[in-house]
């Protein structure tokens, strides 16, 4: 079902979306995902991203896409107007990711939500003997010029769920580009997707 040219984490999400679904994918980037689901879904997809090149792509996809910033103009939407709201690698980047996040639960019916693992074993190794921030695949830029300003683990994100009492209906853990069984997630994952729901 899912396009090749998808990152990892996006196959994994447009893998579990239902078809004829009415999506919202904020921080869509360049509009990959939307396209994916719309070509295989026939996806109800749109799209809020901060970046206007992304938006020029998106919309040159011929992609339903506003240029917008998640931690101001999801307040905007009304309740339970998409099946989906999705947040893939932006969690992290957000000025205050537990309101994106109750945003997301209140826009869509469920909630995919993906981000960079900062416990995986790499970047403790890195810490630890290099005394630097690591720079890696998933983590490819510099501690200065980094969009990333929360630096979430699978283990403070499920405690965070925890105490807010939202439903994990899945999770998928991915190290490099292969799935990664959920043992030890927090130590072993680069990289987490959770589906939520109230």
């Amino acid at each position: 079902m899912n396009a090749p040219t998808l990152r990892p984490d996006l196959a994994i999400i447009a893998d579990h979306v239902a078809p004829h679904a009415r999506v919202l994918d904020v921080g869509c980037g360049d509009g990959a995902l939307m396209a994916a689901l719309r070509d295989t879904k026939a996806a109800d997809a749109r799209g809020l991203e901060i970046d206007a090149g992304n938006v020029a792509a998106a919309v040159a996809r011929g992609l339903s896409v506003i240029q917008g910033d998640a931690d101001v103009d999801l307040a905007g939407y009304p309740d339970a107007s998409f099946d989906y709201a999705i947040l893939s690698q932006t969690l992290q980047t957000a000025r205050a990711p537990d309101v994106v996040l109750d945003h997301l639960l209140r826009i869509g019916r469920r909630a995919f939500v993906s981000f960079p693992n900062f416990a995986h074993w790499r970047v403790r190794v890195s810490l630890l003997w290099g005394g630097r921030m690591p720079v890696t695949r998933l983590l490819p830029e510099q501690w200065f010029d980094t969009p990333n300003i929360h630096h979430v683990t699978v283990d403070d994100f499920r405690a965070f769920l925890k105490a807010r009492g939202v439903v994990v209906e899945e999770c998928w853990f991915l190290s490099g580009d292969r799935r990664t069984s959920s043992a030890a997630a927090n130590f072993r994952a680069e990289h987490a997707v959770f589906l939520l729901r109230r």
